[in-house]
This record gives structure tokens, sequence and C-alpha cells, in this order.
């Protein structure tokens, strides 16, 4: 059979048995004898038969496929949850595939185009939150949908799973606060982003209560591209701005921020303390122990994965998630805590 497609029909005949009772071996169907499916299976293996998914589909109405359509997948935090995302999926006989947007827009509407001419189950999307209209474009279109990571709250139908990034941003700099930095610079997300507006909320929530002043200046948008928050750290050290903590939107931007610092001749934590979001170091082992914000991507991607399912074998289901999941402090050398002492 070499450099011919084996079919059906070839098992069949090689078999000795009808392609119906092949086929059905072939699916575990318990009306075949456990012996015969075994033998089926041994022999499609042997003569490297691979079944035909787009024919299955057209009978279930279902391809067993999902999208998962992120901003940045250089950004370890978000293969990690990718990572994640797959392995609930496969627990589910799910396949997936993943396509980047690098933020943009156009290239967002373009991955969500792809993802409907595939004929995907349902997506999961990091929306670039330039716009609703590519996510309303899955709502007219009827595919089952699930944002992760960030929210549009002017789209109440709209299902999502995030983490508590207000309170994240309110215990990252409180720690900073409580540990003397009164003047903790904020390298926040671009504003247009739903968890960057709410990290920001629990940084003026922590100044509040602890009846400091906000300084504005100290609240400065980064691009998440890569290389952005290098040139406005080296910008503010050059000026000799006023700030001895760094709060970050993530941890490759408080990673960019270090790097500066410790270029130009300063210790983290002695002359700056700096705290990051998303505790990628959970799962990578780095020499620089960065303190960071935990957002359980584990739990979200589980979850936003079971709510997908849900959609997509429930397509009448009128019921919509709005999930936020914990956030904690993880302490680490960058702030003068050491991880044997926690994190």
């Amino acid at each position: 059979m070499e450099g011919k497609k084996v079919t059906l029909r070839d098992l069949a005949v090689k078999a000795g048995l009808s392609v119906n009772t092949v086929s059905r071996a072939l699916k575990d169907k318990e009306d075949i004898a456990e012996s015969t499916r075994k033998l089926i299976k041994d022999l499609a293996k042997e003569m490297g038969y691979v079944g035909n998914a787009l024919a299955g589909s057209l009978r279930s109405g279902l391809t067993k496929t999902i999208a998962v359509i992120v901003s940045d997948v250089a950004n370890p935090h978000f293969g990690i949850m990718v990572k994640d995302i797959e392995k609930s999926a496969r627990k589910h006989n799910y396949t997936i595939f993943v396509i980047g947007t690098e933020d943009d827009h156009e290239m967002e509407e373009r991955a969500i185009y792809t993802a409907i001419g595939k004929n995907v189950d349902g997506i999961i999307i990091c929306p670039s939150q330039r716009s609703a209209d590519t996510i309303r474009l899955l709502k007219k279109n009827g595919v089952p949908f699930v944002l992760i990571g960030r929210r549009f709250e002017e789209e109440p139908e709209f299902d999502y799973v995030i983490c508590d990034d207000e309170k994240g941003g309110y215990l990252a700099t409180k720690h900073l606060l409580d540990s003397g930095h009164e003047r903790v610079l904020y390298l926040n997300g671009p504003s247009r982003i739903s968890s960057a507006r709410e990290r920001l909320d629990g940084y003026k929530r922590a100044y509040r209560e602890a009846g400091l002043p906000i300084r504005e200046d100290l609240i400065i948008d980064v691009e998440p591209a890569a290389g952005d928050a290098r040139r406005i750290v080296k910008q503010l050290l050059e000026r000799k701005a006023d700030f001895t903590g760094i709060f970050a939107f993530n941890d490759v931007i408080a990673w960019e921020a270090a790097y500066v610092l410790q270029k130009y001749g300063h210790r983290v934590p002695e002359d700056y303390a700096i705290i990051g979001f998303d505790n990628i170091q959970s799962r990578l082992f780095l020499p620089f122990q960065l303190s960071s914000i935990s957002n359980s991507k584990g739990k979200m991607s589980k979850r936003a994965v079971d709510i997908l399912l849900y959609k997509i074998n429930h397509p009448d289901s009128t019921e919509t998630y709005r999930d936020v999941i914990d956030t904690a402090l993880i302490l680490r050398d960058s702030t003068g805590r050491s991880a044997s002492e926690q994190g």
C-alpha cells in the first residue's frame, strides 16, 4: 500500500471482514468482540490507516477542534496558558490550534475568520480590545466562544474567565508601600485593556488606604511589544525620576525593567524593589527570582475549556458565565523576601 492512502475498504479486505464491522471496531463499539476490536486496531496501525476526521465531522456536526487566539505567543504567560488549555481539551478528545494576533486588531479579525472558516467547534480568545466588533462577529455567526484574561464590561453577554485583577494590583502595590516604597512606579499595560484598568484601580486603592497621594507621573502605559518597557525605564533613570518601587503589568515588563536597572548599575532589591504579574516562575525556574501576582493560569484555562464545551454541547443555552479567579501575592528575592520564605 506504499504511496497510497489506506482506506477502510483496504482494512476490511485484509481482515476478511465487512467495512461496517471494521468501522465499528475502530470506534470501539461494544457490539464488536473485544478481540476483534484489538485485531482491527493492530492491523490499522500496521497498515498506517488514518481515519477521515472530515467525514466524521460531517456525520456528527462537530470537528472536535478548538481555536485558541492569543495576543503574544512569545510571552511565556500565554505559552503556559495554551499548554493548560490543550491539556484540558485533550481529556475531552479535542484538538486545539493556536493563532497569534500580536495584539493587532486586523490580525485578530483575520484569526477569527480563519477559525470560523475551519469550522472549529468553539474559540477561546484573549482579545486585543481595540474593538468589540471582532467578538460580535463570533456572536453573529453562532460560534461558541469564551474570553480569557480580559473582558468587555459593556458587553454583558460575552462569556469570560478572568483573574481578580483589581485585587492583584492592590496586593502588589500594598506590599511595596508597606515595605517603605512610597513612590511606586506602575508600568501598566495599554488602558484599552480591561485587566490594565482594573490593576490600576487596585494600585490606586492601595495608595488611598495608605493615605498617600497618587502620583500620576508614575503611572505609565507600556505597549506589549518587546523593548518598550526598556526604553521607558531608561528614560526615567536618565532624568532621575523619583521612585524606589516598581509594579509591572506583567512579568515580562518587570524583567525588562530589572534588566535596565542592573545595566545602569542599580541593585534589585537593594535600590529598587520590583513586582510583576502572572507568576510565570511557578512553571519556569529562572536565576532572577521575581516577586509576582499569581493569577492561577491552570484554573483559568481549565474553566475556560469547561465553559466552552458546555456551550458547544448545549447550543440553546442562554446562560452567561462571568468567572473571576482569585489572585495571590507571591514573594521572591526582587522585593527583598527570599524564595525560601514564600513562593
